[in-house]
């Protein structure tokens, strides 16, 4: 792989949200970042873009109503265009995608056939895909002639068996319109697992891992041999595990009966389980769990209940899954709770000891990443299967599928192993 790479200019990483962008130069060798940003609040009345460069922070308004186009155009005219070389560094754009449906299995260079197969899965992620269409658009207008490469959340996991992802609905709602589980957060689970490999030592089709990335957005993934066997997102980002604002498992019959009894409207029903759920829901207070850990200690009974069916459920998918795996080398924490909620950690593997996890007190409440990219081992040293936490970087993996494929290799790629090359 470093041949590959040896030439490669930096990555743009764009991650287009509805109304949002983050973008990032990255060296795909190391990961590094030589520029970082967020363009915030787009399509609003105050627009902002903020950015870090050079460990200096800047910000700015943006006019009114501007979107993802304007943005980019800043990206260029006003950040990468003043500091020269760097403009002349980038060599591709890589574009994050949520959704692939089953059209795509790894990163893909991007021609009108992709555009065309993004524009199909619009109705799979009705606020992503659209917003990642404009965010192509408009880096084709900013940089004509500059290869383009998607990497799509939903790939990693289009190794499932047929077992794992189909719904037990009538089959021709499967064959007739692609109704079946699809999983995202596909590049950080695939991220993790190649890192674990290299912390337990072995290769990558040789470990098996349960990845847990834990953010606003949550989503547990069973990885047998290297590759994804389960996991609990579905047809939408919905299912699952308990989020920020998203509620995951329910009773399908709660639809039914918010419609037909309560007389909720789909745009209603989509909201509330989407934006009103989750751990605001039943806090009643935020969705932030800091805010939620700070609150439960000073005995805020709501709080603590939406902290412990977080817990609850994700430890009930993580036991789930041992019995996907024929063995489980480890458990990986990723994901800004993942990585940085210690209370989180210990509360999910007290519910696990009888599968034989032991947390060390000391190194979970301590634990500290240190230099970029550092890991740190969580578990007591009798603990099998082993506990990791390992801060995920899918701007890295775009960066490298991009480089990869631009050098002339359109095969899957692996993402980054612990330490680079």
């Amino acid at each position: 792989m470093p041949d590959k790479l040896a030439n490669s200019g930096q990555v743009l990483v764009l991650n287009c949200g509805s109304s949002s962008l983050k973008f990032a130069l990255i060296d795909p060798r190391n990961g590094n970042a030589s520029l970082s940003g967020l363009g915030d609040a787009l399509g609003h009345s105050a627009p902002t873009v903020s950015w870090k460069i050079g460990g200096d922070k800047h910000s700015a308004t943006l006019k009114e109503g501007a979107k993802h186009t304007e943005v980019i155009e800043f990206v260029v005219t006003n950040i990468l265009a003043a500091q020269g070389a760097l403009l002349q560094d980038v060599s591709a754009i890589g574009h994050r995608i949520v959704h692939g449906g089953e059209k795509f299995s790894h990163s893909v260079r991007i021609n009108d056939q992709v555009i065309r197969a993004i524009q199909d899965c619009v109705a799979l992620a009705p606020l992503h895909n659209p917003a990642h269409l404009q965010g192509i658009e408009a880096a084709t207008k900013a940089f004509p002639g500059l290869p383009q490469i998607a990497v799509f959340d939903t790939a990693f996991h289009q190794t499932m068996p047929r077992q794992a992802y189909i719904y037990a609905l009538p089959y021709e709602l499967y064959e007739e319109h692609g109704i079946r589980r699809y999983g995202m957060h596909g590049t950080s689970h695939r991220f993790v697992a190649e890192r674990a490999a290299a912390i337990l030592g072995k290769a990558r089709a040789d470990v098996n891992i349960i990845s847990a990335h834990l953010g606003n957005g949550a989503s547990i993934a069973a990885i047998q041999a290297g590759k994804s066997v389960d996991t609990s997102m579905g047809l939408t980002p919905m299912e699952g595990l308990v989020m920020g604002t998203r509620c995951g498992d329910i009773d399908p019959g709660i639809l039914l009966h918010l419609g037909v009894r309560l007389d909720y409207c789909a745009k209603e029903i989509n909201d509330l389980l989407n934006k009103k759920s989750g751990l605001l829901g039943i806090s009643q207070l935020s969705n932030d769990c800091r805010a939620l850990e700070q609150a439960a200690a000073e005995g805020h009974r709501g709080a603590q209940l939406a902290l412990d069916i977080f817990c609850y459920r994700l430890a009930k998918y993580i036991a789930s899954y041992h019995a996907v795996l024929s063995m489980v080398d480890a458990l990986v924490f990723t994901g800004g709770i993942g990585e940085n909620s210690s209370w989180i950690r210990e509360n999910v593997l007290k519910r696990l000891r009888g599968l034989g996890y032991q947390i060390n007190q000391v190194r979970n409440l301590e634990m500290r990443f240190g230099a970029e990219g550092a890991i740190e081992d969580v578990s007591d040293d009798s603990s099998s299967p082993k506990v990791l936490v390992i801060p995920t970087n899918e701007e890295w993996v775009i960066a490298r599928d991009a480089a990869q494929i631009i050098n002339g290799d359109d095969s899957p790629v692996p993402a980054p192993l612990a330490g680079g090359d």
